[in-house]
């Protein structure tokens, strides 16, 4: 039986959850999962690194009859802040290790390295390329110093590898490799009999890439070093199914709340996507860039009351649907066009 405490929720068989808020952020918080092994608890996931959100930690843990110092091992489901964010704290206050999938690792280890003025130039020229304003790109060619969240992540020390156990004493929790979200996200598949004998096989940490209500966002790998055109949400839509046949009994995702009948959910986000692809291949009657495409897209508010930061993940949004749409062959790009625009098929 599930049990909420004022700091943590109890969802039995050694596993409990912490709502790390998430500043200025209409998703709220982070959920971060306590999993106890015989060496100690383990994190899925950190939250945002804030003081706020530290605080909520490590008053969670306390709540939960332990410590930071006391984690043994931090597991993160992706690279983004929301995640990984506290992974440095958390090891440096107990000497946990943290793992972490190798594509979301060497995403980690290019934003450490690279100078923020090499993120600025990249995001100028892809912008122009997809036919952004240049009112919107003027004020990238001139940045002012600012702090920007997740530019020093911490480096993970180990690799999370699909389709094996993580080496965590007393439990069987099995990594399921789910890019899209991120190239190298991953659910995390509890096999161990559902503590209130629900329906299904074990539990399923699902990270961003299955919650309940909200679709996560599917935009284009980010390396500013590789020029091999991906397919992110081709890659989200086959990892759906593969989560879909685990039939977990119940879904513990990192934001929102837990839910059973993942199949289910799957389903939805599938005829979900198919339906936009629909719908965006029906704008695409005239030649559109990628920034054209995305005012058009319906969001959760009109194209004028996106914010700017947002309306570049919006594009980044688009140019992955316009991928999906050229490889199954319903887009193409307009011969000779700059900024390349696409026409349906």
């Amino acid at each position: 039986m599930t049990q909420v405490m004022p700091q943590a929720t109890d969802h039995g068989g050694g596993v409990r959850s912490l709502r790390v808020p998430i500043p200025d952020n209409p998703l709220g918080h982070t959920l971060v999962y306590v999993v106890d092994t015989d060496r100690g608890p383990v994190l899925i996931d950190t939250g945002w690194d804030d003081p706020e959100s530290w605080d909520t930690l490590a008053d969670g843990l306390t709540a939960c009859g332990t410590s930071v110092a006391e984690i043994h091992g931090v597991v993160i489901t992706h690279h983004h802040p929301d995640h990984h964010g506290l992974s440095g704290r958390v090891r440096e206050a107990s000497g946990a290790w943290i793992a972490m999938h190798a594509a979301d690792t060497a995403v980690v280890r290019r934003t450490r390295q690279a100078r923020p003025e090499r993120w600025f130039s990249y995001m100028t020229a892809k912008l122009t390329a997809a036919g952004a304003p240049e009112e919107h790109i003027a004020p990238l060619r001139t940045p002012r110093p600012r702090a920007l969240p997740g530019l020093s992540p911490a480096l993970p020390d180990r690799d999370i590898v699909p389709g094996e156990l993580l080496d965590l004493a007393g439990r069987r929790l099995r990594a399921i490799w789910t890019p899209g979200h991120t190239p190298g996200h991953v659910c995390l598949h509890l096999e161990e009999t559902h503590p209130a004998r629900l329906p299904g096989h074990g539990r399923l940490f699902s990270g961003d890439h299955l919650l309940p209500g909200i679709t996560p966002h599917i935009g284009l790998y980010e390396d500013p070093d590789d020029a091999t055109v991906t397919d992110p949400l081709g890659d989200y839509l086959d990892s759906l199914e593969r989560v879909g046949r685990l039939a977990p009994a119940e879904v513990l995702p990192a934001h929102q709340h837990p839910f059973p009948d993942a199949a289910a959910r799957v389903r939805e986000l599938l005829t979900h996507h198919e339906a936009r692809l629909t719908a965006l291949r029906a704008l695409l009657a005239e030649p559109l860039t990628p920034w054209q495409l995305a005012e058009r897209m319906e969001w959760n508010r009109p194209w004028e009351q996106i914010p700017y930061g947002s309306r570049n993940i919006a594009v980044s949004e688009a140019e992955a649907h316009l991928r999906r749409l050229v490889k199954l062959g319903r887009a193409e790009a307009v011969p000779g066009s700059e900024p390349v625009t696409y026409v349906a098929v």
